[in-house]
């Protein structure tokens, strides 16, 4: 996967904007504010339809403007590679693919796959549960698109379960029962098809994990990624019916794959509150860059890597132990402090005041 051209209209800072990339490294430099990561961000956006900021689709429109259009041309496995997406802020933008109308925005995921590096990686470890969920999922659908199905079905069941247990004002009426028991059974079967598609990825992720931990910190350890879901054991559909009482005092749903973690530790130590600074930005890159590799694996093409500013928060040693170990691919760098040493771009461009310079 190779992406060769990207135009930007009306898109973040960016009145019009044109960038070439070299198929290996290409370098984004300027000071903090020009608008680095907001190309990083538009090469996000095209593969999965969000940003990887988390911000609301409104913002990524240009102030002043009545939308925003992203358009990249690649090459994927061979074949010519056209996306083209609209945003506006109502959400009904268009999206095409090699000039085809795509009417959902599952059909887009797969034609496009990043792994995105950036300062905030660090909440993965430090993060509360639902960064590491997060994680997980996400690169689930990266190397099964399939699975984003799932997903957004069990967002859907919680929805509307959610809403039928704050319905109830606390009581279990026949009505509330018969509907709530048919909630049930749509959440026991995607939940724990959810679980074990989480559980498995896991399995594929440790030893990767390891290793990965190894070449940026600079110093062996063992790493430990482990799922906690204690209903798994009895089942989701005993769970809940254990549940129940308090569900129905709470309006939520208590129990299930949105309240599951992914529970990391560094020589049998939780990372999260027992490791240092260090060893936890270790591991944040670590996790991307296992990720990384198991998507890679598992396509048989490696995504495109953004590194977004990761260096600003690195020490030396370990800006070069990543660089040194980056994987086989395309590499898009931003830095607001210059080329770390060991970076060796194909390709330069100078941003400032919402411009762009190759260099």
């Amino acid at each position: 996967m190779h992406l060769q051209r990207l135009w930007l209209t009306d898109f973040r800072s960016y009145s019009t904007a044109e960038l070439q990339f070299a198929p290996g490294l290409t370098a984004l430099l300027g000071a903090n504010g020009q608008g680095k990561t907001n190309i990083m961000e538009a090469v996000g956006y095209l593969a999965t339809l969000s940003s990887f900021r988390g911000a609301p689709t409104e913002a990524l429109i240009r102030r002043g403007a009545a939308s925003a259009v992203v358009r990249a041309e690649g090459e994927r496995e061979g074949r010519s590679l056209l996306i083209e997406a609209e945003i506006t802020s109502s959400g009904r933008g268009r999206v095409q693919v090699n000039k085809q109308r795509l009417s959902r925005t599952r059909d887009l995921l797969g034609a496009l796959r990043v792994s995105v590096f950036s300062p905030d990686d660090l909440e993965l470890v430090k993060g509360g549960p639902a960064e590491r969920r997060r994680y997980l999922d996400e690169t689930l659908v990266a190397r099964r698109t399939s699975l984003d199905a799932l997903r957004t079905d069990l967002d859907r069941i919680l929805r509307q379960r959610n809403a039928l247990l704050k319905q109830s004002g606390g009581r279990l009426s026949a009505e509330i029962e018969a509907t709530l028991m048919v909630w049930d059974a749509k959440l026991v079967d995607v939940g724990e098809a959810l679980a074990d598609a989480r559980a498995a990825l896991i399995e594929d992720l440790a030893p990767v994990l390891t290793s990965s931990y190894d070449h940026v910190a600079g110093q062996s350890a063992h790493v430990g990624a482990v799922y906690e879901a204690p209903w798994r054991e009895a089942g989701l559909g005993a769970a809940l019916e254990a549940v129940r009482r308090d569900e129905l005092r709470r309006g939520t749903s208590l129990v299930g794959p949105h309240r599951d973690e992914l529970q990391l530790t560094i020589d049998g130590m939780p990372a999260r509150t027992h490791a240092s600074q260090g060893e936890q930005r270790s591991l944040a890159l670590a996790l991307r860059l296992a990720a990384h590799q198991v998507v890679t694996e598992s396509t048989g093409t490696p995504p495109i890597l953004l590194l977004d500013d990761v260096f600003s928060e690195l020490d030396p040693d370990r800006s070069w132990a990543l660089l040194a170990h980056l994987p086989v691919g395309q590499t898009l760098l931003s830095s607001a402090t210059g080329l770390p040493p060991g970076a060796h771009p194909e390709q330069i461009f100078r941003i400032e005041d919402g411009s762009v310079r190759p260099s």
